[in-house]
């Protein structure tokens, strides 16, 4: 699949009303569903694949590879999603790094405007990346809260449509499909451990978990648990803008959408420290998965829980200083 395949159909696509997200109920498995279709020509499928040894007291463990994904994340699965199904010809959306690239991919074929507002940490090489795709990046100071306030203000100053990263339905609806696939082909899993910034991915595969006995545990850095401590206070708290490695997962306060959908279905949240998520990271490269830290943040949970049961950790990216050489992405 290459870039120029992308294309809305008429069936699904729609004129969006811009300067500010559509505003829809929440998604429900039936909106996952839809979003597989719709997205199935655009996206790879991604494999599950022999997870390391954790040893004879571990936990049996396969990997959901969406580092193996267009555009190196799961991220695409969301994009696509939203843009195909809304028709927008311009775009705003705030970004550390990976939603954006996803949306630039799907922009250039797509005649699509894009504006990609990041946060003063944002990973140079994901910037870069982004811009060699095509659309244009505005840096602002401060965390991911300060980023979104001003993807928000550019979207109605230039009346274009808001796509966010994570707090949309068709966003989480797309991003649910990694569950679905993931439950198609091992069904007997007992325990998927999800990464979990700003909730997308995680309501995604709450939504796809629904009516299945799988547990679904979100781990987050413990820099930044916003999920647990909003969880554990019963309405969302924001938290401050934190420095953790794992730069795709820096959210500071859950989403409208995602926070519900999580706080219904979700099992357990685990929070792992900086050496943790490193360890992880190292062990997936010494396995022949070259994951960014973000990719392997639900591992390292999975290996603190450390429980004798058949596991699903999701590789949520790997977007890694190779692979975001702009050469690649062109190519891609």
């Amino acid at each position: 699949m290459t870039p120029t395949d992308l294309r809305p159909t008429p069936s699904t696509a729609r004129r969006a009303p811009t300067g500010r997200p559509v505003t829809r109920a929440l998604p429900t498995r039936a909106d996952l569903d839809a979003a597989a279709l719709r997205i199935a020509p655009h996206i790879v499928r991604t494999p599950l694949l022999r997870g390391p040894s954790a040893g004879p007291h571990g936990p049996d463990l396969l990997l959901k590879g969406e580092h193996l994904q267009a555009g190196g994340s799961f991220k695409t699965r969301g994009a696509a999603n939203a843009v195909l199904a809304l028709g927008a010809d311009r775009v705003v959306t705030g970004s550390s790094g990976n939603h954006g690239i996803a949306l630039a991919r799907l922009a250039r074929p797509l005649g699509i405007t894009l504006t990609v507002v990041l946060a003063a940490g944002a990973a140079p090489a994901k910037a870069a990346a982004i811009r060699a795709l095509g659309a244009e990046t505005v840096q602002v100071g401060g965390g991911v809260a300060e980023r979104e306030e001003h993807a928000r203000a550019l979207a109605r100053e230039t009346g274009a449509l808001l796509v966010p990263s994570s707090d949309h339905p068709l966003v989480v609806a797309g991003q649910g499909t990694v569950g679905t696939e993931l439950l198609t082909d091992a069904p007997r899993t007992e325990t998927v451990y999800v990464p979990t910034g700003g909730g997308g991915l995680l309501a995604g595969v709450c939504l796809a978990a629904a009516g299945h006995p799988v547990r679904v545990v979100g781990v987050e850095p413990a820099l930044t648990p916003r999920y647990a401590r909003s969880l554990a206070a019963g309405h969302p708290v924001a938290l401050p803008p934190c420095a953790t490695v794992a730069d795709g997962l820096r959210g500071q306060r859950p989403g409208q959408v995602p926070y519900p959908i999580i706080r219904d279905r979700v099992d357990e949240l685990i929070a792992v420290d900086e050496n943790e998520i490193l360890a992880a990271t190292a062990l997936l490269r010494r396995h022949g998965v070259d994951a960014e830290p973000s990719g392997a943040v639900a591992l390292a949970g999975a290996l603190r829980a450390g429980r004798r049961e058949r596991v699903v950790a999701v590789v949520s990216g790997g977007n890694t200083p190779a692979r975001l050489h702009p050469a690649h992405h062109t190519r891609a």
